[in-house]
């Protein structure tokens, strides 16, 4: 028996919808490795400040902003 339209429609919108989830998460992997790879590159002249560089990208975007 043929599924109807609504149910169809609604099938492809939330398999479109965990698609780009996928690629919105790997895209924010990807910008996360840059970044990272960035700062590493900029605090290179300085040997002393190697604590930076065990801090992962996530746990700078999970700070709360300041009011």
């Amino acid at each position: 028996m043929a599924q109807p339209y609504e149910e169809r429609n609604s099938a492809a919108k939330t398999r479109r919808q965990q698609e780009d989830q996928r690629r919105m998460e790997f895209r924010r992997a990807i910008e996360d490795r840059f970044e990272l790879r960035q700062l590493q590159a900029e605090i290179g002249d300085f040997p002393d400040i190697t604590h930076w560089q065990a801090a992962p990208a996530a746990s700078r975007r999970s700070a709360q902003p300041a009011r």
